[in-house]
């Protein structure tokens, strides 16, 4: 039996190891294979019950011989609300946890969703490969870089199917759009632009109080540094509230543009970041995260991508819609988003459009639509028939990684270079600053 410490040392060299992989790259799942039944029947359990679940949920009960065996979560509360759901759509009722390592150990289990705050993701998708479980990981897949670097580590040594949600993978009319700019529809490709734009309002200022009723306070931080609790942290402000939890606005949604805009491109790492970020309004209450933020990427063949960032300016929502991508070529350009595709030619005239039937939300809480069920039927055929994942997390660590770019350059205030073989950030005191984390003793990721 190989030694996984040994596997580990040998795999790492920068982010994904030696492996450069095709932005257009799926990895087959024949290697994930495991034996889940006679029937086939795949057995689920939730991780985080909170406003993406409901839209996970539905996504699962439209699955064929699936079983949720487990919801988990450590607040009472989303516990109740997700059982009186799951029992008004099925009339069925199923076991909870507060604690996910006992699901883990259950064997019964073939596959964790996990839908936690940031800081949780890469921790329990390691900690379920490890006991053979089939990962379905909620944006974003990491918290920092180190995590992706052994996200895909564990992958490969424990060959589990592991897809990310970054659900816009599984779009027909996105796939189209990207084989139409291949085929040379705009000609040759030269940027991409993704951007994000909403109307957030006031977060309340931080303040040390009691811990809510029912939540498990100890186990909300998980591998995270213990510390008293602020009100009101656990109920999606943990996003704003420093960089304990959450991965700001870059790891909230530009894990999806950005996605979308290096696959368009067909690009790698890119080979330099440049940010232009603060936080602009409400400058009194408790976002301690920027608001704003405009990020630049280099690529090697002088291909570049922006993302531009609006989290609190409604005027940009309104003028430009919620969210989306423009891919330029020296023909035309394109724009692509959860709703279909348009192709303009040089004068702005368009030239061919799809409109997507998939009733996606865009930048509503919680999520969940049609392409949320694609996305999640490919992964459960990945596990059944050997499919090739839509967004397999060796290429989804490659986009996440211009989110935790786009974040080191905003917290160090620096433009950094990177090298595009590996993903390394060559800057030595960023990386040596920001490349992981500090984590609570006895929730690193073992190695032994």
């Amino acid at each position: 039996m190989k030694n996984r410490r040994t596997f580990i040392k040998k795999s790492t060299m920068g982010i994904v190891g030696a492996s450069i992989l095709s932005p257009f790259h799926k990895s087959s799942a024949k290697s994930y294979s495991r034996i889940i039944g006679s029937n086939d029947r795949i057995t689920l359990a939730f991780q985080g019950l909170g406003r993406r679940f409901p839209g996970l949920l539905n996504s699962s009960l439209e699955m064929k011989n699936v079983e949720i065996k487990y919801f988990c979560d450590v607040m009472d509360k989303q516990i109740d609300k997700a059982n009186k759901r799951y029992f008004n759509l099925t009339s069925k009722k199923t076991n909870t946890e507060k604690n996910i390592h006992k699901i883990i150990d259950d064997k019964d289990v073939d596959a964790l969703i996990i839908a936690t705050p940031d800081h949780w993701h890469a921790y329990a998708a390691c900690k379920g490969m490890e006991a053979g479980k089939h990962i379905y990981l909620e944006k974003p897949c990491s918290h920092n870089l180190m995590e992706s670097e052994l996200l895909v580590n564990f992958q490969k040594y424990y060959n589990r199917s592991v897809q990310m949600g970054n659900q816009q993978r599984s779009s027909y009319e996105t796939l189209q759009c990207i084989k139409l700019l291949r085929n040379g529809i705009i000609g040759d490709l030269v940027k991409a632009e993704a951007f994000y734009n909403n109307n957030r309002p006031r977060v309340p200022n931080q303040v040390i109080s009691e811990v809510p009723k029912g939540l498990d306070w100890a186990l909300f931080q998980g591998p995270s540094k213990r510390k008293p609790y602020t009100y009101d942290t656990w109920d999606y402000n943990w996003r704003w509230y420093g960089w304990d939890f959450g991965t700001g606005e870059a790891g909230n949604n530009a894990t999806h543009e950005l996605d979308i805009a290096r696959w368009a491109l067909n690009v790698h790492y890119p080979e330099k970041v440049d940010v232009y970020s603060g936080k602009n309004h409400f400058l009194d209450d408790g976002w301690t995260m920027y608001d704003t933020m405009e990020a630049k990427f280099e690529f090697p063949n002088n291909l570049k991508i922006d993302w531009n960032c609006h989290s609190r300016n409604s005027y940009y929502k309104k003028m430009m819609g919620g969210r989306g991508t423009v891919v330029y070529g020296t023909n035309g350009s394109a724009f692509i988003n959860r709703n279909g595709y348009s192709v303009y030619d040089l004068n702005g005239k368009e030239i061919k459009n799809s409109v997507s039937t998939d009733k996606e939300s865009s930048t509503e809480l919680g999520g969940g639509g049609n392409m949320t069920t694609k996305h999640f039927r490919n992964f459960f055929k990945s596990i059944r028939e050997s499919a090739e994942l839509n967004s397999p997390i060796d290429d989804a660590v490659i986009s996440q990684s211009m989110v935790h770019y786009a974040n080191l350059a905003h917290r160090s205030g620096k433009s950094f270079k990177i090298d595009p073989k590996n993903g390394n950030v060559l800057d030595k005191k960023i990386k040596k600053k920001f490349w992981s984390r500090e984590y609570e003793k006895g929730w690193d990721i073992d190695f032994n």
